[in-house]
């Protein structure tokens, strides 16, 4: 097994300060961190309970299956043998036996199989169902990300290759995949194959079988395409390339046990795409310089060693606010409450060494003048803390490091609707999530909540 894969599976793993200090309660969470990383061992989480406040960002993943195998079925247009009766498990092995079968196939048939393989894969944990093909079916993913016959099919070839590995690592794929998935960076005319090719690089590089010297090429990749505003890889002033980029780095950061070498390069490059003209940019660009500076304190707290930053947190402070003030002059409305939001969290964080989402906003003990008790009049503001969630079914994921932050962002993008199945079944996924606490929500709660959001969406 590789090293990277080793820390990020588990082998020989160190057990993080957060896991340490962690006390028995009623959350239920992983016991130590996946790779021992400072990117992953964030300090300052609490173990209990949160304010049952409205939360401010709360992103909810749970996936029907009965509506995503109706699904599955409709997009599915290979093949008109296909039985309502199926179970999702044969109609994957059927696209598996389509796939491994290109002798007489058309571009629009492997472009509908790519896509039912996608959407089965993504809702649903299918390692068993894949254990027996995966060997044979990387390969012709990579063949058709290399030489497939329309950009779709190479695109569906890209997502496809990435939720195989995250489905079923491999201690051996990274080395045949990286040459390949470079040069679909390079050569592809659209976007949208570089951003998949950017994804599949980062999870190809940490559960494919790279090593910690292959994790540390690969962020010098990432980081060329940041500094070249995407020229690197024929994408000039591309957002979206550049966002992928960003949010590529951070995640393989995270596997990293220590970023000393590679933060003066990073975060000068950061700091340059603040001016960016794309809100997604700056906000990336933001969400990795917070996440450098939780590294710096966390290597400094585990080895007693200064992490010296090359920027003062309050000059990058300053810069945020001024973005932030600026912006109305050429950014969308949306935009602006977009850099705002997170500018604010960031700012926050270098000011007082919090995570993602922490709200200094709360409220004030009793006034005795008005029945309060003495005794709780102190003065003081109970702030309403971390307020960045998941919720999957009836658990609730406290996002509460810049790490976790940066890894479930990826997740939702790769796995989208899907999230909420593959932490509750896939242990990679589970595992990518390992450092998040856990709250279980009653079934009541969870059934007000669910009709709360039914009918916000309605309004």
């Amino acid at each position: 097994m590789s090293e990277l894969r080793r820390k990020a599976l588990g082998g020989g793993k160190t057990v993080s300060r957060k896991a340490r200090s962690k006390p028995e309660s009623g959350f239920s969470s992983a016991n130590h961190s996946p790779n021992g990383s400072p990117g992953n061992s964030r300090a300052g989480s609490h173990a209990g309970s949160r304010p049952g406040s409205r939360y401010a960002s709360e992103d909810e993943f749970d996936s029907e299956s009965e509506m995503d195998d109706t699904m599955t079925m409709s997009t599915n247009s290979v093949s008109d043998e296909d039985e309502v009766d199926n179970t999702w498990a044969d109609r994957l092995h059927d696209r598996v036996t389509e796939l491994q079968d290109r002798k007489g196939s058309s571009v629009q048939g492997r472009e509908a199989t790519l896509g039912a393989y996608n959407h089965l894969l993504k809702h649903h944990f299918a390692q068993r169902e894949l254990d027996r093909s995966v060997a044979e079916l990387l390969p012709i993913l990579l063949r058709g990300i290399r030489s497939g016959s329309s950009d779709e099919e190479r695109l569906r070839a890209l997502r496809a290759f990435t939720l195989t590995v995250l489905t079923c690592p491999s201690d051996t794929i990274f080395e045949q995949a990286l040459p390949i998935l470079k040069a679909a960076c390079h050569d592809a005319d659209g976007d949208d194959i570089k951003v998949a090719a950017i994804h599949a690089v980062c999870i190809a590089v940490s559960y494919g079988g790279g090593s910690g010297s292959t994790a540390e090429e690969t962020l010098d990749f990432l980081l060329e395409i940041i500094e070249s505003d995407g020229q690197s890889v024929g994408a000039d002033d591309s957002g979206p390339v550049v966002t992928a980029a960003l949010q590529a780095w951070a995640f393989v950061a995270t596997h990293m046990e220590d970023l000393t070498l590679q933060s003066e390069a990073a975060i000068e490059a950061f700091m340059e795409q603040l001016d960016s003209g794309d809100p997604d940019v700056q906000t990336s660009a933001g969400v990795n310089i917070a996440l450098l500076f939780e590294a710096a304190r966390d290597y400094e707290e585990e080895t007693g060693e200064s992490f010296d930053m090359q920027y003062n947190r309050y000059r990058i402070m300053t810069r945020m606010a001024e973005i932030v003030r600026d912006s109305s002059k050429a950014v969308s409305k949306k935009g602006r409450r977009h850099i705002r939001s997170n500018f604010s969290s960031i700012v926050t964080s270098l000011e007082r060494g919090t995570g993602p989402g922490y709200s200094t906003a709360g409220r004030s003990g009793p006034n005795p003048h008005t029945g309060g008790s003495k005794a709780d009049d102190q003065g003081d503001v109970q702030e309403f803390g971390y307020r960045e969630r998941v919720r999957i079914r009836n658990q609730v994921l406290l996002i509460d490091t810049w790490s976790l932050h940066a890894r479930a962002e990826l997740l939702k993008t790769l796995l989208g609707g899907g999230l909420g199945v593959h932490y509750l079944e896939n242990p990679v996924v589970k595992d990518i999530l390992n450092d998040a606490e856990v709250e279980f929500i009653s079934t009541g709660k969870r059934r007000k909540e669910e009709a709360k959001l039914r009918r916000n969406t309605r309004d």
